[in-house]
Formats: C-alpha cells, sequence, structure tokens
C-alpha cells in the first residue's frame, strides 16, 4: 500500500488534508490526555508516575506540531 506524496521545489513534501487533519487531531489528543494526567485525573497510585507521563505525552504532541509544521511527516 502506498502513499502518493511528491515533493515540493523546497524539499517539503505534499501531503493530504486528510493527514494534515488527523495530524491535528493526534496532536490534540496527546497534548489533551498529557494535561489530564497532569492534573490526575486519571486517579494514578503515583502521582509522580501521573505527572512524568502528563509531561512526556504533552512533550511528544508537541514534538508531532513541529514535525506537522515544517512538513517532516
Amino acid at each position: 500500500m502506498s502513499t502518493q506524496v511528491e515533493k515540493t521545489d523546497n524539499g517539503r513534501r505534499q501531503v493530504s488534508g486528510a493527514r494534515i487533519a488527523f495530524g491535528i487531531f493526534m496532536i490534540i489528543i496527546y497534548v489533551g490526555v498529557g494535561v489530564l494526567c497532569i492534573l490526575d485525573i486519571f486517579n494514578f497510585d503515583n502521582p509522580p508516575i501521573s505527572m512524568a507521563l502528563g509531561i512526556l505525552l504533552i512533550v511528544y504532541g508537541l514534538w508531532r506540531a513541529v514535525r506537522l509544521f515544517k512538513g517532516w511527516n
């Protein structure tokens, strides 16, 4: 299964609108779940693990945002 991706003159890849929409959706999910973990909504037994997981999810969501913005995905 191949996706049709064409490179532009500046080296960026052009992707479909559905892929961009999915990328934005996933960024919102990662950052949202990260914030919920930091606020301890899921009632983990160990609050530092909840905090670390929340920070990790937020950082990964921001990394995905950078990749989407730069066209590295």
